[in-house]
Order: C-alpha cells, then sequence, then structure tokens
C-alpha cells in the first residue's frame, strides 16, 4: 500500500500514478488540439457559419447521443480491464480523427460530420470515465484528494495548452477547410502516444478488483448492473448530494459557455490587448486556465482546513457572485476575469466531485458510477446550452440571463447544504 503522502512530489514518486497521469496528459493534449479544430471548422471557419441554435444544435449532436446510453457502457468499465480500455480507446479515437480530418479537408459538413464528430467524443467519454475509476488503484484513500487536483486539473491544463497550440500552428496552416483539417489531423499523434504510455501497465493494475473474463453480456444483465449501481450511490448521501451539485453547476456553465461563444464572435472586436474573435476566445479559454491551476493548489488545502462539503459550497457561491459582478461589465477584460473565476470554480467543485465519488462508492461499481456521472455532466451542460440558444440574442449580451445564472449558483449551493448536510 502507498505511503500517505499528499503532496505532488510524493505522489510523482508512485510508478503507477505517473503512467496513468501520462496517458491522461497525451490523450487531454490531443483534445484541446480537436476541440480548437472543431471550434473552428464550426463557427470560425469562414467557409461555414452557424447561428446561436446551430451551434447549441451541434454540441447536442456531438454529446448528448453517447451520454444518454453512457451509464449502460459503464458496465463493461466494471468488466473489462481498464488498462485494455486506455489503449484500445486511444487507438480508436486516432483513426476517428482521420476520418473527421478527411470530412471536413473535402467541405462534408452535416450528419456525416457531426457522426464522425460524435464518435470521437463517444470514445473520449468512456475514455475519461476509465480514468478516474482506475485512479483509486495508483494511490491510496488519504491521497485521493490531492491526487484528483493534480490529475484532473493538470489534464485540464494541457487541454488549453494543446488548444493554444492548435491556434499557433492555424497561423501556419491559414483558415479554411484545408487549415482545420490539418488541426483535426494533428490530434492523432497524442492519442497514439497516450496508447503507448497505457500500455506499460499489467493488465489487473487499474481494475475491476474482480475482472471478468468474458465481455460478453446480455441487455438484461446490462439493465441489471446499471440499476445496482444506481442503488449503489441512492444508497451513499455523499455521492447522490455531489452529483445533484455538480448537474445544477454544469446547466449554468452551459449558458455561459454558449453566451461566451456569441460574444466573441458577434460583438467583440480586438482592442489592444483583448482580441475578437477566435483569438480572443483564446484568452478566455487561457484565463480559466489558470483559475483551474489556482483551484489545484488551493482545493485541497482548504478541504483540509474545511472538508469537501463546505468548500464546494463556498465555490457554488462565491463563483455565482463573481460571474455576476464581473460578467454584466459585457467587455473583454471583465469577460476574461470572470473566465478565471470560472475556472477555478469548476476544477474546485469537479476535484471535490470526484474525490467524493471515489472513496463512497465500492470499485465494483466504480465503472458505472463515474458513467453515469459523465451523463449527467454532459446531459446538463447541453440543456443549459439549448436554453441559451431559445433565451440570448445573436450579440451574446443579456443581463437577465448572466444574473440568472449567478442566482443559479447561489440556489445550488443552498441546495447541496441542506443535501449533503455541510
Amino acid at each position: 500500500m502507498p505511503g500517505t503522502g499528499t503532496t505532488i512530489r510524493s505522489l510523482l514518486h508512485r510508478p503507477d500514478f505517473r503512467r496513468l497521469l501520462g496517458t491522461r496528459l497525451l490523450s487531454q493534449f490531443g483534445d484541446g488540439v480537436f476541440h480548437a479544430s472543431l471550434a473552428g471548422t464550426v463557427l470560425f471557419n469562414p467557409q461555414r457559419a452557424a447561428d446561436p441554435v446551430d451551434v447549441a444544435a451541434g454540441f447536442a449532436v456531438l454529446l448528448l447521443p453517447y451520454s444518454l446510453v453512457g451509464p449502460f457502457a459503464g458496465v463493461w468499465l466494471d468488466r473489462w480491464s481498464r488498462r485494455q480500455v486506455l489503449v484500445h480507446a486511444n487507438l480508436l479515437r486516432a483513426a476517428l480523427v482521420a476520418v473527421v480530418a478527411g470530412l471536413v479537408l473535402v467541405g462534408v459538413d452535416g450528419t456525416p460530420f457531426y457522426v464522425a464528430g460524435l464518435a470521437v467524443f463517444s470514445v473520449n467519454r468512456f475514455l475519461l470515465a476509465g480514468l478516474s475509476a482506475g485512479l483509486p488503484h495508483t494511490v491510496d484513500p488519504p491521497s485521493l484528494v490531492s491526487a484528483n487536483a493534480v490529475s484532473t486539473t493538470s489534464g485540464a491544463v494541457v487541454t488549453v495548452v494543446g488548444a493554444g497550440a492548435a491556434l499557433g500552428l492555424l497561423q501556419l496552416v491559414g483558415p479554411g477547410d484545408g487549415g482545420y483539417a490539418g488541426l483535426t489531423l494533428a490530434a492523432a499523434l497524442p492519442y497514439v502516444a497516450a496508447a503507448a504510455v497505457a500500455a506499460a501497465f499489467s493488465r489487473p493494475s487499474l481494475g475491476p478488483d474482480h475482472l471478468t473474463r468474458s465481455a460478453r453480456l446480455s441487455a438484461r444483465e446490462v439493465l441489471v448492473g446499471l440499476v445496482a449501481g444506481a442503488r449503489h450511490v441512492a444508497a451513499h448521501r455523499p455521492a447522490w448530494a455531489a452529483l445533484t451539485a455538480i448537474t445544477l453547476h454544469r446547466l449554468g456553465y452551459g449558458v455561459l459557455t454558449l453566451m461566451t461563444l456569441l460574444l466573441y464572435r458577434n460583438t467583440f472586436a480586438s482592442d489592444g490587448f483583448f482580441r475578437g474573435g477566435l483569438v480572443g476566445l483564446g484568452q478566455v479559454v487561457a484565463a480559466g486556465g489558470i483559475g483551474t491551476l489556482l483551484a489545484a493548489v488551493v482545493t485541497p488545502r482548504a478541504v483540509r482546513r474545511m472538508g469537501t462539503r463546505r468548500w464546494i459550497v463556498l465555490l457554488l457561491a462565491g463563483g455565482g457572485a463573481g460571474q455576476a459582478a464581473l460578467g454584466l461589465l459585457f467587455v473583454p477584460a471583465g469577460i476574461v476575469a470572470a473566465g478565471c473565476v470560472l475556472g477555478f470554480m469548476s476544477q474546485g467543485v469537479k476535484i471535490c466531485v470526484d474525490s467524493t465519488l471515489q472513496e463512497s462508492v465500492a470499485d465494483d461499481y466504480r465503472g458505472r458510477v463515474f458513467s453515469f456521472y459523465d451523463t449527467l455532466f454532459n446531459v446538463s451542460f447541453v440543456v443549459g446550452l439549448l436554453t441559451a440558444a431559445f433565451v440570448l440574442p445573436a450579440s451574446g449580451v443579456s443581463y437577465p440571463a448572466l444574473a440568472s445564472v449567478g442566482l443559479g449558483y447561489l440556489l445550488t449551493a443552498l441546495a447541496y447544504t441542506r443535501l449533503s448536510g455541510a
């Protein structure tokens, strides 16, 4: 059993944790490149155009179909070797990304484009659930908060770095279908590297504890497994309270995401340091990355001082007030600052929710629970996006909508307080 040290140095002394972290970082760097290329293709490519409803519908097509079957897929994460999942899922993503790149190059859009993108996102969500389910096998329980702070935060940061690298590469290849196709294809390289790193694990090292040799399951067995996972969560108050909090948080996050996209596409112009368009949007993403890093530093210490539940309440309440205060200015500087606050709040809450689930859920149920968590995470985000698509003007400027999001976060903090007993 590893020691109980919770510093970054002590975590990095553990070979299995380093290897799992390396798999995550390479994989999520590729995600950053792929997401930037996709966003550029749909939102900022001069050869294409999309209105707010089209943008929200695109997110829905890419995220919802897998999210609806994700909990069922999670049954396999509790039967298959999670090491095998990490290896094969990354290789599959690399192949699918090449298909998407080909579609972008020849100017294909509509159903074929979204189906190919959906395939990449679906494999990605399955892989991330596998990473989270396998993490407790690389550290001891007292180190989980710190391990999640390091792994999920560094993963989020390298996603931002990957997006930044894609933006830099775009300056060389130029906009248009050819340039964005090249960016998309570039994401395949880190996916292949992630598969190579994950292959160094032994087959049973990431669980599940009771590995089933046969992967064949009847539809009834899948459904029974799903129901058993739901009952397991329902029996653990900290788990379902945490899932409720992050689901409500993601509703507001979806509204803020579409608002920001519209502001930078249709309203903000470059003015000195603060830019408009895709580069300006990159500044918001970078600010969110800074907030994410700060959350990684502050959250483990805050949890030790006040506990996970109280820290989640403080994050939601403070984050809601910060979004309203900074965002209501509707100027680039305010939106960038609000992005930093949102990154801090989002990552702090996610670290705590991940750790709560890993601590309170038995290993034989973690695959199902984290897949269900992933479903809630994405469905609530898309619901927020779709709601925003019908209430936001094309400019993205809406004082009532932003005030409602701020109030929603405050109400979420109160709801979580009651549900969790914080």
